[in-house]
């Protein structure tokens, strides 16, 4: 039996829906899926509970999938299942993103668990390789794409993020622990002059099973309100969410939408 650990947006529907039989559905409270009815709800503070509650269902594989930001920790509501666990959860809190994932998945893993990916259950889930959108890169942004590129492998050992916004040659914004939203928020002033890019891609060295980039229509509106001229993702190791609204958001701003094959 599959159990998804749902986080938010609309990943873990995706995947629950396409499954020959419905996953257990299990959600952490405060962060619950779009379009999903929890099976079970749970906090950090019971997570010992979860795994007993998820063996006793007879449940083998998990996938954990969706949006999840760090939530707080409150030491008095920790039951006696999860104090094993605290220091764990604790090394993995103030860890950083690659750090806390590799915590998360070593607990289920130690408990019998096969963590399963999400693109290993959705055939199409991948962004394919090619310009998605009507409006073609120019050799600007091919340039910037590039640069984009190396600047991601540079930071990929120092575990920041997944994306950063590049325009006429310039480093415009970096994705950190606030996410991809944060950043197109706070960008300077002149990114739409310089027709910067969104680029995407997972760090060379992050558990792809649990963590891959993911983009869909909210992700093309969050860049049309930044002034951005287009997004381009690595090809085969992104994750499209809603293809058909995304490509009709894209076209429809005037936006490119390329996914680049990068070594």
């Amino acid at each position: 039996m599959l159990a998804l650990i749902a986080g938010r947006g609309g990943l873990p529907t995706r995947i629950a829906q396409a499954q020959a039989q419905m996953p257990l559905i299990c959600v952490l409270k405060g962060f619950e899926p779009d379009g999903l009815t929890a099976d079970i709800t749970f906090r950090l503070e019971h997570l010992g509970t979860l795994l007993a509650d998820l063996k006793s269902r007879g449940v083998l594989e998990v996938c954990l999938c969706g949006a999840i930001e760090r939530p707080p920790v409150d030491p008095t509501a920790l039951d006696a299942a999860t104090l094993p666990f605290v220091p764990i959860i604790m090394k993995a809190l103030s860890a950083g993103d690659d750090g806390a994932l590799r915590a998360a998945i070593a607990v289920f893993e130690d408990q019998g668990f096969e963590i399963r990916a999400a693109h290993d259950l959705v055939a199409d889930l991948l962004i394919p390789e090619g310009v998605l959108s009507a409006v073609s890169p120019d050799d600007q942004m091919i340039a910037d794409a590039a640069r984009a590129n190396a600047v991601l492998a540079a930071l990929a050992p120092l575990d920041v993020g997944q994306g950063c916004v590049v325009g006429a040659g310039q480093i415009w914004g970096i994705e950190t622990l606030g996410g991809t939203d944060h950043m197109l928020n706070t960008l300077p002033e002149g990114v739409a002059k310089a027709r910067a890019l969104l680029v995407k891609k997972p760090k060379e060295a992050q558990d792809r099973r649990v963590d891959m980039p993911t983009i869909g229509s909210g992700t093309i509106a969050a860049a049309v309100r930044a002034g951005l001229a287009g997004i381009c993702v690595e090809a085969g190791s992104v994750i499209l969410l809603e293809p058909e609204a995304t490509l009709a958001a894209a076209d429809a701003a005037g936006l490119v939408l390329w996914a680049r094959d990068t070594p």
